[in-house]
């Protein structure tokens, strides 16, 4: 779903945007796990592990890996 501001509210009065209006913005945070990644290297040196993929999340986000 994508909000796009289109009119957001009067010109004269009240002259000022309502407080709680609905406007496009962060939408939440949804824990997402994925299961079956290959593991490619574990450089234990370095403290890395190198996956097969892609990671859902930003760029620094912190991961939890674990084993079943």
């Amino acid at each position: 779903m994508k909000r796009e501001p289109g009119s957001i509210g009067c010109r004269a009065k009240p002259g000022r945007v309502h407080k709680g209006k609905r406007m496009a913005g962060h939408m939440g945070t949804d824990k997402v796990t994925i299961k079956n990644i290959p593991v490619i290297s574990i450089d234990t040196a370095k403290h890395l592990i190198c996956l097969k993929g892609a990671i859902p999340g930003p760029n620094g986000g912190l991961v939890t890996i674990i084993t079943q």
